[in-house]
């Protein structure tokens, strides 16, 4: 494999200097607006409180983080007080997806290109979609097409293409329950082994890991309602999630505590898999919202400066056991990069 010079750019401009990507994401849009709203006790709240939000969590985080991930949207005046060390990936994709059928169908932000958020300043494009290889073959094959599409899109423009699946129950199950921790792990081998082929021209894929660890037995995290898996069986779940991946991956980490997403990069590095670092967002900054809601800024800024740092030194310490990315493309690029 090969990467064009555009795309070696963009990557070494999201990671450190091992090669890892050590990056945070501050994207959330519509959860964020929820969140805050719900905080301050309104139905709605204005803009430019998730633009002050983004900046706050930019400014402090980005001191610790190879790259931040924003969104066009709210976060075009954050990207502006990232560090310069620090590189930028931007999102395109619309918050949510569309509620008016089934198939959690997502969709592209209306007045964006990978040409404008390139101009925009972004090194590195991200897509998030919805995928569970349980849904229909109908529905996910408009999925690939529009995987596809924005993979040829971003090498028209020579910019690496990171792309995050979320799992999801098509039978609307409990995706926090028992029964999909059993379910995940096939979900998330199967979603590694699709988008990892050429067709889709994906440079990083943004993963989940491939279990909950609420129901791994034996581990802090383990939540007291039951058991999908021995700590053994999970480690063989990271490592043969990992084996199906013919590109780099870096773990997401999907909203839960900070605590719970050290002790996941924890069993990933036992189990010896070798994943190429994190994109972590809420495991951060999210503890934090109730103190910008009620406190206002200045509070929230010490919050981060504190607590945020603390989140993501803690995540950084992890990443010790992460691999670089260009091991993944040879010797070859290891030595241009040198």
């Amino acid at each position: 494999m090969k990467l064009t010079p555009g795309k070696l750019a963009g990557m070494k401009a999201v990671s450190d200097s091992r090669g890892v990507i050590a990056a945070a994401a501050m994207d959330q849009r519509g959860s964020l607006q929820k969140a805050l709203a719900k905080e301050k006790g309104v139905p709605d709240v204005p803009e430019s409180m998730l633009e002050d939000f983004k900046s706050i969590v930019t400014e402090v985080l980005t001191q610790y983080a190879s790259a931040i991930l924003l969104d066009p949207e709210y976060g075009l005046p954050a990207a502006k007080r990232r560090s310069k060390k620090s590189g930028l990936l931007l999102a395109y994709e619309q918050t949510g997806y569309d509620n008016n059928r089934p198939g959690r169908i997502p969709d592209l932000l209306n007045h964006w290109s990978v040409r404008r958020l390139k101009e925009a300043g972004a090194d590195c494009i991200k897509v998030l979609i919805y995928y569970s290889p349980f849904d229909s073959k109908e529905i996910n094959d408009e999925k690939h097409a529009f995987v596809e599409r924005i993979g040829d899109e971003c090498r028209g423009q020579d910019i690496p293409y990171f792309l995050e699946f979320v799992g999801y129950d098509p039978q609307s199950g409990d995706e926090k329950g028992l029964e999909y921790a059993k379910r995940k792990p096939e979900s998330v081998i199967r979603s590694m082994a699709e988008f990892t082929k050429d067709n889709y021209g994906i440079d990083v894929m943004k993963a989940e890991v491939p279990i909950n660890m609420k129901f791994v037995e034996g581990v802090r995290s383990n939540a007291g309602k039951g058991s999908a898996y021995t700590r053994k069986e999970a480690m063989e779940l990271f490592r043969k999630s990992a084996a199906v991946a013919t590109k780099p991956f870096i773990y997401l980490s999907a909203g839960v505590s900070n605590e719970e997403f050290a002790e996941t990069l924890e069993l990933a590095a036992e189990s010896g898999v070798k994943f190429n670092g994190v994109l972590c967002g809420r495991a951060t900054w999210a503890a934090g919202i109730p103190v910008f809601a009620k406190q206002g800024e200045k509070a929230f800024v010490e919050w981060m400066k504190t607590e945020g740092v603390k989140n993501i030194q803690n995540v950084n310490e992890k990443l010790k056991a992460a691999t670089p990315w260009y091991e993944v493309y040879g010797a070859e690029l290891k030595a241009a990069l040198a």
